[in-house]
């Protein structure tokens, strides 16, 4: 067994413990999810405060209750719909306010550059999610792009533990972006493989009924 395996391993060991003893607590999986946006919440405050390594611990703790709150509802039997939709707005605010922290730290150390960064990766973590949610109006599925939201949480958090949040910024404002595009080129070639397969059908239909 490699190294890499065997820390993932004793990694899943202790998340499925947790999960057990959750489970058994019997702590419903939304109030999971609402706990892991107040740590988040807490994480924004210490980013603000420029207390970056904190940050980084914090929102790892924030992350684990993000892993469980799936699993606790599925051993506790509590796979619900609205769950699902629950816990997608709410990784969206925890998203934004950390989000929202670094905007408030380079506002008050007077770095406008790094606001306007901020900002730019804010709209791309937004966009990376809704044109996944539009385009699976359209067609099945959308999970193209390499930089979904676990991309991004790691990456804050090694931006915030080893104090390199400018260049993780550029990182996440660049490839957020280019995974928005990715989606839109990709969604643009499965809705024109639909309608010219709609396009097809009738000709086919009049093509047999004539034979």
């Amino acid at each position: 067994m490699t190294i890499t395996r065997a820390i993932g391993a004793g990694c899943n060991t202790i998340i499925v413990g947790i999960v057990r003893g959750l489970a058994l607590a019997r702590i419903h999986p939304n109030v999971l999810t609402f706990i892991g946006l107040l740590i988040n919440i807490y994480g924004a405050f210490l980013l603000a405060q420029g207390n970056f390594r904190a940050a980084g611990y914090v929102i790892i703790g924030a992350g684990i209750f993000d892993m469980v709150d799936g699993r606790v509802a599925r051993e506790t039997n509590q796979v619900t719909r609205f769950g699902g939709f629950f816990d997608s707005v709410l990784d969206r605010y925890s998203d934004l306010a950390l989000l929202m922290g670094l905007l408030v730290y380079y506002g008050n150390i007077n770095r406008p550059l790094y606001v306007v960064l901020t900002a730019i990766v804010m709209t791309a973590s937004v966009m990376i999610s809704y044109t996944r949610a539009r385009a699976e109006n359209e067609i099945p599925t959308c999970k193209v792009g390499f930089l979904e939201r676990p991309e991004r949480v790691v990456l804050l958090i090694i931006g915030a533990l080893f104090d390199r949040m400018a260049p993780v910024l550029w990182v996440i404002a660049v490839l957020g972006n280019l995974t928005v595009v990715h989606r839109m080129i990709y969604t643009f070639q499965q809705t024109k493989q639909l309608e010219d397969a709609k396009l097809r059908s009738p000709q086919m239909t009049k093509a047999a009924s004539r034979s």
